[in-house]
């Protein structure tokens, strides 16, 4: 059995708020080995996002707590780089200057000037921008400056990637080909990511396990399904395959029979 890499044990979050506390999360628990990749799914305001939050530092949870690597979790550190649906890159900065950024933040002391450019120069090559790391985010379509932030990421040398909806706001052809390039960065990298999405298909295609989350207030993890499929995955020959079938059709039937979201 592997060391577990990351753990949630117990965790709970509460908000205040003008009307009293809200609990957004219970009792979430869950063991992340290195190198899985593990995607949250849930409706809008099941606290996805919160539990990405907690494990990234940036919100304490009020219950229970976060390991990595046995070390508790309590603030922000480059070992665990964010991923936003928003790219976030400075406008002023080229794609180079943004991944430099970072690259200064972590490795300002270890690394030569040489050695760090090669180090950004390699990590824009494997989000394929090598070719346009001296335009600016202006000059750019939304799927180059999310392959950008994913290489500032990936600069920090992250032991856990944390990504929220990192493709959610990119047309469908652009999403495909950053799967493909992200499935592609996994097999080379093998570092741990947690990511989120809404997208059903795009978490059968990239994930090891499925953290099914249930609605809130008060949400849990309401199942985990693994997901046995062999890498590399090729989306094409998946759409005819019984097994991946098998899986979308689970995460739906969690989604719309047992988690149907109420509208008020």
């Amino acid at each position: 059995m592997s060391e577990v890499h990351l753990e949630l044990t117990n965790v709970g979050m509460e908000f205040p708020t003008p009307k009293g506390p809200f609990k957004a999360l219970r009792d979430i628990d869950l063991r992340v080995d290195q190198g899985e990749f593990i995607t949250l799914i849930g409706h809008s305001g099941c606290g996805k996002s919160t539990v990405l939050n907690i494990i990234a530092g940036l919100y304490e949870a009020t219950e229970g707590g976060v390991l990595l690597d046995g070390r508790e979790v309590n603030s922000p550190g480059p070992e665990r780089a964010v991923v936003f649906q928003n790219h976030s890159l400075l406008p002023w900065l080229s794609a180079y200057e943004n991944v430099e950024l970072a690259v200064d933040q972590v490795f300002k002391k270890s690394k030569t000037a040489a050695e760090k450019k090669q180090w950004i120069e390699y990590n824009l090559k494997l989000v394929h921008m090598d070719h346009a790391m001296y335009k600016r985010p202006d000059e750019l379509s939304g799927g180059m400056k999310q392959r950008v932030g994913i290489a500032r990421a990936l600069a920090m040398q992250p032991e856990v990637m944390l990504m929220d909806e990192p493709f959610g706001a990119l047309d469908a052809l652009t999403r495909a080909h950053l799967q493909d390039s992200l499935m592609e960065i996994q097999k080379e990298l093998n570092n741990t990511v947690v990511m989120i999405t809404h997208d059903v298909d795009e978490a059968v295609l990239l994930s090891d396990r499925i953290v099914m989350m249930t609605n809130g207030p008060n949400a849990t993890i309401g199942e985990i399904l693994k997901i046995d499929l062999p890498h590399p995955r090729d989306r094409l020959a998946l759409a005819d395959d019984p097994a991946y079938n098998h899986y979308r059709s689970e995460v739906m039937r969690f989604l719309y029979e047992k988690q149907r979201k109420v509208e008020h």
